[in-house]
């Protein structure tokens, strides 16, 4: 038998990496809303993330291999953090969790709207998305987005025009 830390099934892995919330928060943050500096990830959260925990979490998402770390050209105090590819391969994983919250739990049109939309495009449109974030983060052309709207943006327009709807 091997070590009791290596061993076992992919998911108790998987939850080693992602075992608390906050992970995937930042992850969903930094994938869905573009946010790659601290000072974004602190502000931006819904759910008021401390900075000491924020700190705590990307040190150890770096260490894990999720995100990297560099300094940032434009600001000599500011770094500015990437996804790596297991991070952009979450972007189903994100997708499915998406979905199965807007159709099992309490969520409000607006903050289940980009879910639905991800639903909808399925296989074909996560994979676009992945190409934009790759493009994006690691520097690897994607090509011009179809229709001339990146994922994001199409995503955003939802929210926009739901919101507007509600309000």
């Amino acid at each position: 038998m091997t070590d009791g830390h290596r061993s076992g099934c992919p998911i108790n892995l998987s939850l080693e990496v992602f075992g608390d919330r906050w992970s995937l928060l930042i992850l969903r943050d930094m994938i869905f809303g573009g946010r790659r500096h601290f000072r974004e990830l602190l502000t931006g959260s819904l759910e008021g993330i401390a900075s000491n925990i924020l700190a705590s979490r990307l040190k150890a998402l770096v260490q894990l291999g999720m995100l990297t770390k560099q300094a940032d050209p434009t600001h000599k105090q500011k770094v500015v953090y990437s996804l790596t590819e297991p991070a952009i391969e979450l972007v189903p994983v994100m997708a499915a969790l998406g979905d199965w919250g807007s159709r099992w739990l309490p969520v409000s049109d607006e903050l289940s709207i980009r879910a639905r939309v991800l639903a909808d495009g399925g296989p074909q449109l996560w994979e676009r998305f992945m190409a934009e974030l790759r493009e994006e983060q690691l520097g690897i052309p994607a090509g011009p987005p179809p229709g001339g709207m990146t994922v994001r943006e199409r995503l955003q327009d939802a929210y926009a025009a739901v919101a507007t709807r509600a309000g």
